[in-house]
């Protein structure tokens, strides 16, 4: 008994002197939240620190006492995103658009204290929906949208959503300051779609007569409009209770009229209309035996439309972007193709040991360069996603592409390869990097090559007197040729002492900008870099530069 004690003493002496050194090696962050504007303390707020490297450092959490304060110990060395959650209040970054929180950076031992979160009370979005003689409007779809600028052109995406209750109320909540757009889209016209339905069914035994032109509600945006381009924003500021009522009077139904062509014999075609304003796919077209179709009861607005082939062998598609104004659309005309498969490897090049990719965080994603194209209409193949997953070996293949043009995205979650980054696309031989791949049916092989020497661009954000900037945001934008190419920018933000690193560049040239406060991903707009300056540099592979950027401030 006396031998066993011994035994474990004599281990517990031997372990305590590295178990100290461990603790020593952890970090410790305390700090306090409180409420603008009066600055009183908030408690039971979730604080989560996520690392941005997943396989070397971990995720943490704390709540907030009586007192708004937190602290969390024993946090391993590394780059961590600071969030602040509690309903109704939203962190003072999110309020300026950004959904990634505080960088922090925190060394062995560090103890960062007196971290101040400021929260401030979100904004409502809250009204009623009713019809022309002032019922209310149950199950209408009311979205707050917010404009962005990627792919080279605007798009509008959902900041939140509700459906109308039985009153026709709905209310939007959590929503941070800025600009919004308000739009309402109308509950399906059961009436509508049974008569639809009938004449489709009608239409498989032949010709289907015109029907007179029908009345129905269609989508409207504040403050009071059938025209998306006639919509106007809202300013919302935090706490705000923003009130925003519709009155939807019917107006002529709008169609779409068009033809299927070079359907294969014994086979029918299916359309689908997507808006790319809401989360809506319509069907119930009507379709002819020649492959005459007529869409009814169409809003204005902006959709693709997407004809698939049934009964063939081999899955046929065909797409369009379509604008709907004030008047019906006439002679359409889609042309089903058979869709391509893109086959090929991805290889790594690296200078030092080998790089092992996991594939269960390294992805390959194929997106549409076509103009007035968008993600969502290329996906809607039965067969097509754009993420690709890479087998052990390297390979990956997408199925049912449609033709057009795409470019290849390295994502996911590159862990200890972070200067990871595409360097070429082979397309038969030839560099599709920059120009695209090429698609039209047929089976497609591309060479992919990634390094993992991927540039390097840190330093400091500072304002004009010199001093560190923390949270500003960082981004790296691509020479003008490819500013279309929302893969080729890099966007950070600095850190509690104004540093910042953006890793995996390709090679090029670059401007550097740092703001204390941008709206969203404005700086994908090049129309919005116009009134800026930048930093500009060349930046060859695997090279590390070090700069320190000027923080632009509301005032300039």
């Amino acid at each position: 008994m006396r031998l066993a004690s011994a035994l474990l003493l004599s281990l517990w002496l031997s372990i305590t002197p590295f178990a100290q050194e461990a603790a020593k090696s952890r970090a410790t962050i305390e700090g306090f939240v409180t409420k603008d504007p009066d600055s009183q303390p908030v408690k039971k707020v979730l604080i989560e620190l996520i690392a941005e490297n997943q396989s070397e450092a971990g995720n943490y959490t704390a709540i907030t006492g009586p007192n708004g304060a937190f602290r969390i110990e024993n946090v391993l060395p590394g780059r961590y995103h600071l969030f602040a959650e509690r309903p109704g209040l939203l962190d003072g970054e999110r309020q300026r658009g950004r959904s990634d929180g505080r960088l922090l950076t925190l060394a062995p031992g560090q103890e960062l204290n007196d971290v101040h979160i400021r929260l401030q009370a979100a904004a409502v979005v809250r009204g009623r929906v009713t019809d022309e003689d002032g019922e209310p409007m149950p199950d209408a779809e009311v979205t707050v949208l917010r404009s962005t600028f990627a792919g080279g052109h605007n798009r509008w995406e959902p900041a939140g959503a509700d459906n109308t209750n039985d009153l026709g109320e709905y209310r939007i909540a959590n929503l941070p300051a800025g600009n919004f757009y308000v739009a309402v889209n109308p509950p399906p016209n059961f009436k509508s779609l049974i008569e639809n339905a009938g004449l489709a069914a009608e239409a498989h035994n032949g010709s289907v007569p015109d029907k007179p032109a029908l009345t129905t509600y269609q989508s409207n945006y504040y403050p009071g409009t059938t025209d998306r381009s006639q919509a106007a924003p809202i300013q919302l500021r935090a706490g705000d209770d923003f009130p925003v009522n519709f009155s939807l009077t019917p107006s002529p139904s709008l169609s779409i009229r068009g033809t299927v062509v070079n359907l294969p014999p014994r086979t029918s075609a299916t359309i689908m209309l997507q808006s790319r304003d809401f989360n809506l796919i319509m069907n119930g077209a009507e379709i002819h035996k020649d492959g005459a179709f007529i869409i009814r009861d169409v809003s204005p607005g902006s959709y693709t439309i997407v004809a698939s082939v049934d009964g063939s062998t081999t899955p046929m598609t065909a797409r369009q972007a379509i604008q709907v104004g004030s008047t019906n659309i006439d002679g359409v005309r889609l042309a089903p193709q058979p869709g391509a498969s893109i086959r090929g490897h991805l290889r790594v090049e690296s200078k030092g040991s080998a790089v092992r990719l996991d594939p269960e965080q390294i992805f390959l994603s194929l997106h549409s360069m076509d103009a007035g194209d968008d993600d969502h209409a290329f996906s809607m193949g039965e067969n097509l996603m754009n993420v690709a997953r890479l087998a052990r070996d390297g390979s990956f293949e997408w199925s049912d592409v449609p033709a057009g043009t795409y470019y290849v995205q390295l994502t996911g979650n590159r862990g200890p390869n972070e200067d990871l980054c595409l360097k070429s696309v082979l397309q038969s031989g030839r560099e599709a990097n920059d120009a695209g791949v090429s698609v039209n049916g047929g089976t497609v092989t591309l060479d992919v090559v990634a390094s993992a020497s991927g540039g390097v661009i840190e330093g400091v954000a500072a304002n004009r007197k010199g001093e560190a900037v923390a949270n500003a945001v960082i981004v790296a934008v691509p020479e003008a040729r490819l500013r279309a190419r929302v893969d080729r920018y890099r966007q950070t933000v600095s850190d509690q002492g104004g540093r910042f690193a953006l890793h995996g560049l390709p090679a090029g040239e670059y401007t550097v900008y740092a703001w204390e406060n941008v709206e969203g991903d404005e700086y994908y707009n090049p129309g919005f870099l116009k009134g800026f300056e930048g930093q500009g540099l060349h930046l060859s592979e695997g090279e590390r530069k070090t700069v320190q950027v000027s923080a632009i401030s509301d005032e300039q």
